[in-house]
């Protein structure tokens, strides 16, 4: 139950190509020093620092108790792939490394993979021997210049029960696809979380997700601009963020109904057309709805001062509206009003 922490003497914003190939060699001398020591790990938690070709290679192998990896704000230096193989590693979570693409080649334990942020657009991720992988974060900022992700392409032949995407407030990065695509992806799913989709969008182009996943039991959405985190105008034009942050989906199947799908949360929501209309349509094509979670806007300190007025429906009389503007139909579903996340509903977090 040891923990052990390296404080580096710059922050990561501070530090040039050589303080990170410094604080590289330093960490690798002191791991090439106590190898038995680092033997007996169960979590290594690794950040701001440049890796040799064959150091990763050279800690996994030494580590062989590994449980949990993470890491983040590092490399290997210029488009490099990071090859992974391990025979215990459970967790593995990557965060603003400056990796071209990792490769996942054996990993017969790996039950959670988090990866936040990647080069490339097209094929950030391969995935070789995985076969106890159950739950899958990926998170992004998606750039005018970057072309939308197929979720079929980028998690190739794995299945996953649990789907979480995070698109930081910005653009959409996920290609809607037809259902035969994402079959054997999505035939285990039973959770996905939506987290940080921009406010005002269309959301309708999430129905290609109930399509492909028949056995899917809830949905989660985060709707949410979360400004103290986003590039403000000028920095939004320097470095290219898309004005344009929804895209445009039309299903194949009109007629369409998803028959498992029990649960419906939003947290952020508020009295929004664009709400609204998104709600009364998985109402329409989930026939057997049970429950439609709704939550007030998360709480933020920092960025509260900016945010605008509050349209989440407080008053009896507010909620009893919302409903008759949302069930048109027949659903039986049960509308839930939350002001506070519970501990049943947390939405995932930026990454832990």
């Amino acid at each position: 139950m040891a923990e052990f922490t390296i404080i580096v003497e710059k922050l990561p914003t501070r530090c040039t190509d050589d303080d990170f190939i410094d604080y590289g060699r330093r960490f690798m001398s002191f791991f090439d020093a106590c190898p038995t020591a680092f033997g007996g790990l169960t979590r290594l938690i690794v950040g701001n620092l440049r890796f040799g070709e064959s150091d990763i290679h050279n800690v996994l192998k030494t580590c062989q108790n590994l449980q949990y990896l993470r890491l983040f704000n590092c490399d290997s230096g210029n488009l490099t792939v990071l090859q992974l193989e391990h025979p215990q590693l459970n967790v593995l979570n990557i965060a603003n490394c400056r990796f071209e693409s990792i490769k996942l080649n054996c990993l017969p334990k790996l039950a959670q993979l988090m990866v936040e942020g990647w080069l490339s657009f097209q094929d950030p991720l391969t995935f070789g021997y995985v076969p106890s992988l159950e739950a899958v974060r990926l998170a992004g900022v998606g750039l005018k210049r970057h072309k939308l992700v197929k979720l079929s392409k980028i998690l190739g032949k794995i299945s996953v029960r649990d789907l979480r995407l995070n698109f930081k407030s910005e653009k959409i990065w996920v290609q809607p696809e037809l259902p035969q695509k994402l079959a054997s992806v999505f035939y285990k799913l039973r959770l996905v979380n939506l987290f940080r989709v921009p406010e005002g969008c269309d959301l309708t182009w999430t129905i290609f997700i109930l399509e492909a996943a028949p056995f899917l039991k809830e949905l989660r959405m985060t709707v949410w601009d979360h400004w103290c985190n986003m590039e403000k105008d000028e920095e939004r034009r320097e470095s290219l963020y898309s004005s344009n942050k929804s895209i445009e989906w039309e299903s194949s199947a009109e007629d369409f109904k998803h028959h498992n799908l029990s649960v419906l949360t939003i947290f952020c929501f508020q009295s929004e057309d664009f709400l609204v209309a998104f709600i009364k349509r998985i109402m329409e094509v989930a026939v057997n709805l049970e429950d439609v979670f709704l939550y007030n806007m998360l709480a933020c300190d920092t960025c509260k001062d900016i945010r605008r007025p509050c349209k989440f429906p407080r008053t009896k009389r507010q909620r009893c509206s919302l409903k008759k503007r949302i069930n048109e139909g027949n659903s039986f579903a049960k509308f839930h009003f939350v002001t506070s996340v519970t501990a049943d509903h947390v939405p995932i977090s930026e990454y832990p």
